[in-house]
C-alpha cells in the first residue's frame, strides 16, 4: 500500500516525525512523533492546504511516496473519534486520543477520516512501532503548489 504526504524538500526524506514531534497536530500532542500521509496526492494536497498560511508555503514541496507493507492497520470510524473531531483548530481530545494510541497502544499505522473529506483517509505512521523500520519512501519529486488553491478572488 502507497501512502502520500507534501513536505518542504529540504524535509522530504526526513522520517522520525519530528516535526510532528514539535509542533503537534490534530492526532498528537507536542513531543508525540509521528509521520501524517494521505490515502491519495489530492488528499495530501487538500491536507496540506487547510494547515498552512498561503504566506508560509514553501517555495520548495515534495511529494513523497511511502510504502506500508501489508501489516495490521488500525482502522477508526467516526463513530469511534471523540465528539469534537471536527473541530478546528484541533481540540486537546483528538490529541489525547491519538497520542494514547501512539504510545500505550503503539499502533504501526493508524487510518483516520478526514476532516476535509471524512469519506477520505488519512494514516498517521508511528516511527516508535517495530514494524515502522519496515516502511520505505519510494518516491520524492519536486511538487509546484497551485497558490489559486488558497487565493482570495
Amino acid at each position: 500500500m502507497f501512502v502520500y504526504r507534501i513536505a518542504k524538500t529540504k524535509l522530504s526524506k526526513d522520517f522520525s516525525g519530528e516535526g510532528a514531534k514539535l509542533h503537534g497536530g490534530r492526532w498528537n500532542h507536542i513531543l508525540t512523533p509521528c509521520i501524517y500521509t494521505s490515502e491519495s496526492r489530492a488528499l495530501a494536497v487538500l491536507e496540506f492546504t487547510v494547515n498552512v498560511n498561503i504566506d508560509d508555503i514553501p517555495k520548495s514541496l515534495s511529494l513523497i511516496t511511502i510504502e506500508i507493507p501489508k501489516i495490521q492497520i488500525q482502522e477508526l470510524t467516526i463513530h469511534e473519534l471523540p465528539e469534537n473531531w471536527q473541530v478546528s483548530p484541533a481540540p486537546a481530545s483528538t490529541k489525547d486520543f491519538g497520542t494514547n494510541l501512539l504510545t500505550l497502544a503503539k499502533t504501526a499505522v493508524i487510518k483516520f477520516p478526514s476532516v476535509v473529506i471524512p469519506c477520505e483517509f488519512n494514516y498517521l505512521l508511528n516511527p516508535q512501532n517495530n514494524h515502522f523500520k519496515k516502511f520505505k519512501i519510494t518516491n520524492v519529486e519536486d511538487f509546484f503548489y497551485d497558490t489559486r488553491i488558497k487565493m482570495n478572488k
